[in-house]
């Protein structure tokens, strides 16, 4: 193993101890320090960075601007340890991470999705049993697709219908209530699951081969039940083309709930404390994001400011 690949393996060691996941920064870094090898390169540089990002292929300005962080990051974990190591310089580029405006599905949307989901072909069965209802709990709670994939079987409590996030982001852990419908859901697929594995596994959700499903893996299926169902456009070798994201659904959660309070009279400012611990944001801005993300949500903020004073004047 290289003296890359060794530090690589340190340096994710640590950030896991702290309580970060990175299953996205593990898997472009690998990449990286694979390049470098290729290339001989025993220390980070900016040309090393430029020669890697040419042969990486397309991607969006976002996605580069997400990349050069994670590289950027480790090269400045490097340099503390060797000097010789170089930071790439945020100057020389022009990306700059911006978060992409959510679609929010509708309803008949999502329906579609979970029917598209049942019926992912497979040899026992357990792909469209599995991502139908893991795309249901995502779209009805608003979890991270690694908080789903995460979860244990007894995190599950189908008893009193309560699902245990303990491995949120940066290590938080929270509990999720979910309805009595869900939990019959949920019920039923473990009780199916059970029967087509034989056993109880591990993991609450699994794949054919009754292992713990990778991000990696759900974002696949659901690009293509997205792809059979016209919400992303077909691609060849497995490809997952571009359009509404499986992420989207836990905007589509949050919005739905943010619209409800507005439409329905209640006070998001005193009701947003609740919606940032459910959905496990750090920072309940995070949360208040969506007003500015959907311009219905921005309009019904700002009639709800606006509304008094206007009827002051008229007055």
């Amino acid at each position: 193993m290289s003296t890359l690949a060794n530090e690589l393996k340190r340096y994710l060691a640590i950030r896991r101890s702290l309580g970060f996941q990175l299953r996205t920064t593990a898997r472009v870094l690998k990449r990286f320090v694979t390049f470098a090898d290729s290339q001989s390169a025993a220390y980070v540089t900016t040309d090393l960075f430029l020669r890697w990002r040419q042969g990486f292929g397309q991607a969006s300005s976002n996605t580069w601007a997400a990349r050069f962080g994670m590289v950027s990051q480790f090269a400045q974990w490097l340099n503390g340890i060797d000097a010789r190591h170089e930071v790439p310089p945020r100057s020389m580029f022009h990306w700059r991470y911006r978060r992409t405006r959510p679609h929010i599905y509708s309803d008949e949307e999502i329906l579609q999705i979970l029917d598209g989901a049942t019926r992912l072909q497979s040899i026992n069965g357990i792909r469209a049993l599995t991502f139908s209802t893991l795309f249901g709990l995502i779209a009805i709670t608003g979890l991270r697709i690694s908080e789903a994939v995460a979860l244990d079987d007894g995190d599950v409590d189908l008893v009193n219908g309560v699902v245990t996030v303990r491995h949120g982001k940066s290590g938080k852990s929270r509990i999720v209530p979910v309805s009595r419908s869900a939990t019959d859901r949920l019920t039923d697929y473990a009780a199916e699951r059970n029967r087509l594995l034989g056993r109880t596994p591990v993991s609450f959700f699994v794949s054919d081969a009754g292992t713990r499903p990778t991000d990696c893996m759900v974002r696949y299926n659901f690009a293509v039940v997205c792809q059979q169902i016209g919400l992303r456009t077909a691609q060849r070798y497995n490809r997952h083309g571009r359009g509404p994201r499986i992420h989207d659904l836990r905007h589509t959660f949050a919005a739905h709930t943010l619209l409800n309070w507005y439409r329905t009279g209640m006070d998001p400012e005193r009701e947003m404390v609740k919606l940032s611990t459910y959905l496990g944001h750090t920072d309940p801005a995070h949360t208040y994001w969506y007003l500015e993300a959907i311009p219905e949500l921005l309009e019904l903020a700002s009639s709800r400011v606006t509304g008094p004073a206007r009827q002051e004047v008229s007055r």
